[in-house]
């Protein structure tokens, strides 16, 4: 034997097992956060500045803050495309990294991810999306849909609508045309808005709009047909920007119709440019760049070369809206790693945290980001929803103006709903609800 050369492979060898070591201490020091992205496909005009607004927040805390109360953040992207098959595959392969939450991005994901990640025990944050029931907590402890659900946004947009006509109870014989996406998520809203069509004697007609939204010529002509009052929409990528050509096309009062708030970007206005001009939606935070959390972002991440996109965007809505989810998950380890007194929290204990997150205005304000929704999350309300805010856009001005305070949801109408098809997915599902004192 060659003494030198196998004194060489044991010296070989234990480095590699002191590298591997290192390797393995610092990925336990380490919080992991996955990013569900589709910066690809149909809907990436509006995929990229929500991941960018994802990435650069991640980015943001661990440059200026060192971490979560020192603890790093691994943050790794996987690619969507907006496709729930493929959203599921994401899932599957970032699940045993034990990540601090899954964020799905798609309601059409986060319906297939609900009874995975109560098996596995990841909570799943879903804002302002998703499945609407899973809001009743006793019986999806582990989904978190706050600040506000697509049932309570429909009665915020039809309480302002009364609110505009002069009180809800002239909008009897108003008409009102929902055109939405023709996919669970644009779908969703729709039973709350015939309950609420039959209580309050608005005329309702219903419209699918079929993926991706660009051929809307036979919606539009059912439009001039029946000449509706207001619209009401909840579309995605082009088909928003399409809607909103075809309504200055034809004439209608952009005053009068109203996104959801995932028809209320830049994205979906600026392609029509003055024939936009007036047209609202419905959203849960102001926009723009003026905030204490944007000065920080561009000194500590744009200023270094890090961003994940361009300095000038970072005050549009969906780049604001991925910053809001990932702060919402930041804040949920943060407390967990106090209660818990743990550097990297584990499945249980985030799911914990983020059933006892409460943000009121000093929290929002701390984080820079003032004017932001008031949460409070209880262990059978997941949603804590408080009222929706419109807004409008000016298109000489190239911005969104707000147009009323915080309209409050009706709560008193979707809650039973939610909690009938909580229960009748439990029953169906073979769960038993826990008791939520």
């Amino acid at each position: 034997m060659n003494f030198k050369k196998f004194t060489l492979g044991l010296g070989a060898a234990a480095a590699l097992v002191s590298v591997t070591a290192v390797d393995i201490a610092v990925a336990a020091e380490t919080i992991f956060v996955p990013g569900l992205v589709y910066r690809t496909g149909a809907y990436a005009p509006n995929g990229v500045p929500f991941a960018n607004g994802f990435k650069d927040y991640i980015t943001l805390i661990n440059e200026r803050d060192g971490g979560v109360n020192g603890v790093r953040i691994v943050y790794e992207e996987c690619e969507t495309g907006y496709n729930t098959k493929v959203g599921v595959e994401c899932y599957e392969k970032m699940k045993s990294r034990n990540p601090a939450a899954i964020i799905p991005n798609s309601t059409g994901i986060t319906y297939q991810l609900i009874p995975k990640s109560a098996v596995d025990k990841i909570p799943l944050l879903t804002v302002g999306y998703g499945r609407t029931s899973a809001a009743v907590g006793s019986v999806f402890p582990w989904v978190f849909n706050y600040p506000a659900t697509y049932w309570s946004q429909a009665t915020a947009v039809i309480r302002y609508i009364g609110d505009q006509v002069g009180g809800l109870d002239k909008l009897k014989g108003q008409k009102i045309t929902h055109i939405y996406h023709n996919s669970a998520y644009g779908k969703e809203a729709n039973p709350t808005l015939e309950v609420l069509a039959k209580k309050f004697g608005f005329k309702l007609t219903l419209l699918a709009v079929d993926h991706p939204g660009q051929e809307q010529k036979a919606t539009w002509l059912q439009i001039r047909r029946k000449k509706p009052d207001w619209i009401f929409m909840s579309g995605w990528g082009v088909m928003n920007q399409v809607a909103v050509k075809e309504a200055a096309a034809n004439n209608f009062p952009m005053d009068h119709f109203i996104g959801n708030w995932w028809s209320g970007s830049e994205n979906d206005v600026t392609p029509a440019g003055m024939g936009a001009h007036g047209y609202k939606s419905a959203t849960f935070h102001p926009s723009g760049s003026n905030t204490k959390m944007h000065d920080d972002m561009r000194k500590y991440v744009y200023a270094k070369g890090l961003g994940a996109g361009e300095e000038s965007r970072i005050g549009e809505v969906l780049y604001l809206r991925g910053m809001i989810n990932y702060a919402l998950v930041v804040e949920g380890i943060s407390r967990a790693q106090k209660h818990f007194n743990v550097k990297v929290p584990n499945g249980e204990q985030m799911r914990w945290a983020l059933e006892h997150l409460t943000m009121k205005d000093a929290d929002w304000a701390r984080l820079g980001l003032s004017g932001f929704p008031n949460i409070d999350v209880t262990c059978n309300d997941h949603e804590g929803a408080k009222g929706v805010l419109f807004q409008q856009w000016d298109a000489k001005a190239k911005k969104w103006n707000l147009v009323s305070d915080w309209v409050p949801v009706m709560r008193d109408i979707v809650r039973p709903m939610m909690e009938a098809d909580a229960a009748k997915y439990a029953k169906e599902n073979n769960i038993t609800p826990r008791k939520c004192m």
